[in-house]
């Protein structure tokens, strides 16, 4: 193949897998199940911040964090609501995301003709791991939103109170709120590498979903038993609620960047595994 052949090729290469991560967004964001799982997660906040307007506060170290701070100003519905919803709510949402991607195609007949395509199967499933990603971001971000929308309706809104006791704007706080939406987005991209992996395995969906959940649980449970506390570092789920740091003044990018490394290393390995899997499978279907 000569230079100016090698160089058309890459291009249409490119755009080939941009658009095949378009289409899957789009069969994705179409399906009522993901509208569901969604309104599901949109529900946290919204019934937090009605359970607080109607019966007040908690006490100041009660419930979950920042519960006790949302009738002095409504974004901590969206903090309090993060808080509740990851140790299970987005575990579960994740799992049937990432793991219905190779095992829902092949269940449904339709894993073949993506490969004669030609898709190919290592284009195929970097697409599918970058649509699970897309699914982890957009719920998070649906937590946050509603949390920051049912709390500006129902509650005052101000300066934010970091935890360091520092107060920063509105629209500062509103920065600090993103950012910790990439914290708890980039915290599930590991889970959603290990669901990939499972959904390899199998050519029934609901399997590699709830063992992608069990998993989670699992993983949080071992995190919670002193006893085991060497192999807490290693735990995917190790780092999930310690977006904190992202909250003080100055923001400490410490735990940021420990996380990011951990669900790395957790992506490279259950990455090349699903890779290794997927490029071996003899697809039936």
């Amino acid at each position: 193949m000569s230079s100016r052949n090698v160089a058309t090729a890459t291009p249409r290469a490119g755009s080939g897998t941009l658009q095949l991560f378009g289409n899957e967004l789009s069969t994705q964001f179409r399906r009522r199940r993901t509208w569901a799982m969604l309104a599901a997660l949109a529900l946290i906040p919204i019934l937090l911040g009605v359970a607080i307007r109607l019966v007040g506060g908690s006490s100041p170290g009660r419930g979950p964090a920042f519960l006790d701070q949302i009738t002095g100003n409504g974004l901590f519905v969206s903090l309090a609501a993060l808080t509740v919803a990851i140790p299970l709510f987005l575990p579960l949402t994740v799992s049937v995301a990432s793991g219905d991607a190779i095992a829902g195609e092949a269940s449904h007949g339709t894993l073949r003709y993506l490969l004669i395509a030609p898709a190919g199967r290592v284009r195929l499933l970097l697409v599918k791991y970058l649509a699970a990603v897309a699914f982890c971001l957009s719920a998070t971000l649906t937590v946050i939103a509603i949390g920051a929308l049912v709390g500006w309706i129902l509650f005052p809104v101000g300066p934010v109170t970091l935890i360091t006791g520092t107060q920063v704007s509105v629209g500062e706080g509103l920065l600090r709120l993103l950012a910790v939406g990439a914290y708890v987005s980039v915290s599930l991209c590991g889970l959603a590498a290990i669901g990939l992996f499972l959904s390899t395995l199998t050519t029934v969906p609901i399997g590699a979903m709830a063992a992608t959940a069990i998993l989670a649980v699992a993983a949080q449970i071992v995190g919670a038993i002193p006893q085991l506390d060497a192999v807490h570092p290693w735990l995917f789920t190790d780092r999930w609620l310690d977006f904190g740091d992202l909250l003080r003044s100055p923001i400490a990018w410490d735990s940021f960047a420990g996380n990011a490394l951990l669900q790395g290393g957790y992506i490279l390995v259950f990455g090349f595994a699903a890779l290794t899997r997927f490029t071996t499978k003899d697809v039936l279907s």
